[in-house]
């Protein structure tokens, strides 16, 4: 990595990775699913010493999102996502927030298309929509730092489940494909739970490929 130093804290009820993205030149910072324990999340941040101006949803599902709100309000940054996530982000009864009692209805600031690259921290950024988690799954791909932050995607040697709603096996085996077949083998994944892994690693092991 060049100018990218990350943090990871692993948060919630579901042991969901919630990863700070540091620009070491500008100490500006992004968070990519603040998953839950907003106070977590702040202490954090001081401990970085670092700036947030952005929030990267992979997407909508409970344990990726409840603390976006409170992070967003604390810090007044934009939330972005997938544009198809609209409605799973926003409805408690599909992102299942409202299964923990904690309705949690968000908006994304910005909505971005499929292989729409924006800059975020000093960093040039592309989303690529990877649908069958949900239909707006998604994954950030920053091309000069060699890292792919993979949400619930690709998980080292698996990818995520699809029997919750708007999930689809054959579209995740797609998504994945999409993945192992587009970027350079040296990419560093950093999934929504559990370790990471490589692109090189799942395109020779991983059983779905």
């Amino acid at each position: 990595m060049g100018k990218l130093k990350l943090q990871k804290l692993t948060l919630g009820p579901v042991f969901t990775n919630c990863y700070f993205i540091l620009n070491e030149e500008t100490k500006e910072l992004l968070i990519v699913d603040p998953a839950d324990a907003s106070a977590k999340i702040k202490n954090q941040v001081s401990a970085m010493g670092a700036k947030p101006v952005g929030i990267l949803l992979t997407h909508g599902h409970f344990d990726h999102i409840m603390a976006a709100e409170a992070v967003k309000r604390e810090y007044d940054i934009p939330i972005y996502a997938c544009r198809q996530e609209a409605e799973m982000l926003r409805e408690p009864s599909l992102n299942m927030t409202a299964n923990y009692g904690r309705d949690c209805s968000v908006k994304a600031d910005v909505q971005l298309d499929d292989l729409e690259v924006f800059e975020a921290a000093g960093f040039s950024i592309q989303m690529l929509h990877t649908p069958g988690h949900t239909k707006g799954s998604c994954c950030y791909y920053i091309q000069d730092e060699g890292v792919l932050f993979s949400g619930d995607t690709l998980f080292y040697g698996s990818v995520g489940r699809t029997d919750f709603p708007g999930g689809s096996t054959a579209e995740i085996v797609r998504s994945l494909h999409k993945l192992v077949d587009s970027l350079p083998e040296e990419t560093e994944v950093y999934p929504g739970h559990d370790a990471s892994t490589t692109i090189g690693y799942e395109k020779r092991y991983n059983p779905f490929v």
